[in-house]
Order: C-alpha cells, then sequence, then structure tokens
C-alpha cells in the first residue's frame, strides 16, 4: 500500500477533494430514500405510490425528460458544427473567449437574457414591431411561459454550446489533419470525412458531455422557475413546491420525487457509458464503426 501511494501521490492529494462531495450526494440520496420511505407509522412505500398515481407528476416528468433531451441534443449538434468549422480559429486566444464568455454568466442571468429578448414587448419583438413586421406586440409569438418550454430550451442551448465547444475543441486539435483529405482523395465527401475520419474519435466525449448536460438540465432549478409554465412543471419546480408545501405530508412525496430523478439520471448515465465503452472498445480493435 505504501509502495502505491508512493507512486500515486497526486492521486492521494486529489482524494479529499473527491471523496468530499461524493459522500456528500450518497449521504444526501441516501436521507432522500429514507425520507421518502417513512411515515408517522415507520416504513411505508405510501409515497411512492401517492407519486406515480398523481397525473401531476407523469405531465411533469414527461415535460422535463422532453425539454432535457432536446436541449440536450441541440447543444451536442450545433456544439460539435461550430468547432468543426471554428477549430483551427478556435485555438487562438481571442476566440476562445469569444466562444467561452457565455460560460462566465450563470444560467439564472441568461434565463433573464432570454426574458429581455424573446417576451413579448422584449429587444426581438421591439425591432419588428419598429419596422412594421407586426403592427402590435401581442402579434409577436409567445415563446415564454408556454407548454413547450421553448424559453428554457434556448436558455439551455445558449449556455450549453460553449461548454460542448469546450469538450470537443481539445479532441480536435489532436487529430490527423492529413486523413480528411485521404478520404477527400479516395472521393469522399464531407459526410464520409466526418463519418471516417472524425467520429470514432469525437463519439465518446460527445456521449460523456450529453450525460452531464442532460443531467444537468433534468435536476436543475432556476431556469425552469424563472421561465417554465404552471403546468405542466418541470421535476425540480414541482418538487421544491411539494417539499416547502404547508402540508408536511407532500414531504415523503418530494422526496420520492427526488429519487425517482436521480434513478432516471443513473439510468441515462448507464446506457450511455453503454454506449461509450462499446465505441472504445471497437476502436481499441481498430473499428471505430
Amino acid at each position: 500500500m505504501k509502495k502505491w501511494f508512493k507512486k500515486n501521490k497526486w492521486m492521494a492529494y486529489l482524494m479529499p477533494s473527491f471523496l468530499f462531495p461524493l459522500s456528500i450526494t450518497i449521504y444526501g440520496l441516501i436521507m432522500a430514500i429514507k425520507e421518502s420511505m417513512t411515515d408517522n407509522t415507520g416504513f411505508s412505500l405510501q409515497a411512492y405510490r401517492a407519486l406515480f398515481y398523481d397525473h401531476a407528476f407523469w405531465a411533469s416528468y414527461l415535460y422535463s425528460v422532453r425539454i432535457s433531451t432536446i436541449s440536450t441534443v441541440l447543444s451536442l449538434i450545433i456544439g460539435i458544427l461550430i468547432t468543426r468549422l471554428l477549430y483551427q480559429k478556435l485555438l487562438k486566444t481571442e476566440w476562445k473567449l469569444l466562444v467561452w464568455v457565455p460560460m462566465i454568466f450563470p444560467h439564472f442571468v441568461w434565463g433573464y437574457m432570454v426574458v429581455l429578448l424573446l417576451s413579448q414587448t422584449g429587444f426581438i419583438s421591439s425591432i419588428f414591431n419598429h419596422f412594421e413586421w407586426i403592427q402590435d406586440f401581442s402579434q409577436f409569438p409567445i415563446l415564454l411561459y408556454e407548454p413547450f418550454g421553448i424559453g428554457i430550451i434556448v436558455t439551455y442551448v445558449w449556455k450549453e454550446i460553449p461548454f460542448v465547444v469546450l469538450m470537443l475543441l481539445p479532441v480536435y486539435a489532436q487529430m490527423n489533419q492529413q486523413m480528411p483529405l485521404v478520404v477527400k482523395t479516395l472521393g469522399g465527401n464531407e459526410w464520409n470525412v466526418f463519418k471516417t475520419t472524425e467520429w470514432p474519435w469525437v463519439a465518446p466525449v460527445l456521449f460523456e458531455t450529453g450525460i452531464i448536460i442532460f443531467a444537468f438540465i433534468l435536476s436543475a432549478y432556476e431556469v425552469p422557475a424563472l421561465l417554465g409554465t404552471t403546468y405542466p412543471k418541470m421535476l425540480s419546480v414541482l418538487s421544491y413546491e411539494w417539499f416547502f408545501y404547508a402540508d408536511f405530508r407532500y414531504r415523503p412525496k418530494a422526496f420520492a420525487l427526488m429519487v425517482v430523478v436521480t434513478m432516471t439520471i443513473m439510468t441515462f448515465v448507464l446506457i450511455f457509458f453503454h454506449m461509450v465503452n462499446q465505441k472504445r472498445y471497437r476502436m481499441m480493435k481498430g473499428n471505430g464503426r
């Protein structure tokens, strides 16, 4: 054991910063499970029964998964397009700052910016009205506080694209730049170049980035609370309301909802990690497809 620590001192130094948040997370999950399975009489699964028979929960669950999935997919697609087109320029400091400035600001700030831009009396509707493309502000489409969650999606996509670029840029910087020329010389088009020379290297990082973004959006509170509609609500908003509801009987139900969210995230993580490991195994065997 001593020899291992001598050879891996860097791991010993990093261990406290890793174990502390991990222990807090595990403790919180254990306490949430305990509270969700406890009532005045002791052990009970009544909270889960009430949750799964609640139409508001299922509406919120589907709403949250849909918004998280759409936001994640759009962020990944736009992020990889930007990285492919601009990665040589993004190696320069000024271009990096231009793309990564949005990462400085919290999601809540970007949510307010979306309100200022996309509300019916916002900046874009004012431009439309100025050029007489619309005669009245009420003619501007409702993009916020509506059931589809457009405002929430726009906020998360806008905010997460720089993160996707940040994760993909090192991959593109380390790629063999001669391979695309070889594919084109053999008659391949841009799609063949991407599928043959880029996708095998990009896919694992893209999947891992998607896991992070999906998990964050599904459990985030501030943007849905600011831009969401009254029904259905994102799961984070619904659990917050149940937790602080005047009737304390809703508390176990709120904890049960949190546990379900955690299990959903873990399920997606296992699926994605299985896909990533398969991709890496094929790459090691010399077949990236």
